[in-house]
């Protein structure tokens, strides 16, 4: 087992390397809109997986900080002309602002008591969303220019435009990757399996799970921000409860605590909406919700998580 560990951990490197490479090809054969889309959303999900699958915080409110930074990024680009690279910073900067206050909040709690506190801010937020004159209500932010990058290069192009969100996720996911890879990273690994023991070892525990629910909803920010820009829109749809859903469900396909689990998960559900949605209309919702049964029933580890297991099944044969 520990060989066969150690071979995968070589592989690592050379399997990113292969997915990059893969990244900085793929929008000259596949839509780029599509492919920004799952980038968006694979970002979001990777956040939401670093509190989830590594501290063992169940959050549903994690729509508020994808929608919060897409609002921010929106009216900053939109009505006060800052560059695209400013709007994505305000946006991260606003929803690790809103994770600190949520944090706060919740951080005392566990379980199901912790779920439900970070699912009712999380409708507070979009309350305020709808009601709000500058997120526009149900119309939400239209018409969000995207702008020249640095003053320079213009994001109308998609391909541009391309770049710039395969940039943003590479530096989010690197970050997550290092985190959960650090010291600290470890931390929040023992809290996750024995908070009592790390506890008894001396760990502020609460100021670790803190620390890791603000750099969550950072990121989960850092995609919110991105996607407004993609799409040129900030919607109730990025607020909702439902899109809280979306990300659990993603994290839970692809692979809870794994590294690649996340972006596997959003890229299967944001290619199945695709190709559903034209054929079976709102049905693609209870499909979700089977494929969400059958993911819990046949394969608890997830895609990745499932071929891992074999992986090392394999290898101990």
């Amino acid at each position: 087992m520990q060989s066969n560990m150690s071979a995968l951990e070589r592989a690592t490197p050379l399997i990113f390397i292969v997915l990059f490479v893969i990244g900085l090809a793929a929008p000259f054969f596949i839509y780029p809109t599509f492919l920004m889309k799952i980038l968006c959303f694979g970002l979001f999900a990777c956040a939401f997986n670093l509190l989830l699958g590594y501290v063992g915080l169940l959050s549903f409110g994690h729509a508020a900080f994808l929608g919060t930074a897409g609002y921010v990024c929106g009216w900053m680009v939109r009505d006060l002309g800052l560059t695209p690279e400013l709007g994505i910073l305000a946006g991260t900067l606003a929803a690790g602002a809103l994770g600190w206050i949520f944090g706060t909040l919740a951080i005392r709690r566990t379980g199901i008591y912790f779920a439900m506190i970070t699912l009712a801010l999380a409708q507070m937020v979009y309350f305020l969303a709808l009601q709000i004159k500058a997120t526009g209500g149900e119309d939400g932010l239209q018409g969000v220019p995207r702008g020249h990058l640095f003053g320079l290069i213009d994001l109308s192009d998609n391909i541009a435009m391309y770049y710039l969100v395969f940039a943003v996720f590479c530096i989010g996911f690197f970050i997550i990757y290092r985190t959960i890879h650090s010291p600290f990273g470890q931390i929040l690994k023992a809290i996750r399996e024995n908070e009592p023991r790390a506890i008894s070892l001396g760990y502020d525990v609460a100021k670790f799970k803190l620390l890791a629910f603000v750099i969550s909803a950072s990121l989960a920010g850092t995609a919110g921000a991105t996607k407004t820009l993609v799409f040129q829109l900030a919607s109730l749809t990025d607020v909702h409860w439902h899109t809280s859903g979306e990300v659990v469900l993603m994290t839970l396909l692809g692979g809870l605590g794994t590294v690649l689990g996340p972006l596997v998960g959003a890229a299967t559900i944001v290619s199945l909406q695709s190709e559903l949605a034209d054929t079976v209309g709102s049905w693609v919702t209870v499909i979700m919700g089977a494929i969400f049964v059958a993911c819990v029933l046949a394969f608890r580890r997830g895609i990745v998580g499932e071929i891992m297991a074999l992986v090392r099944r394999a290898g101990i044969r």
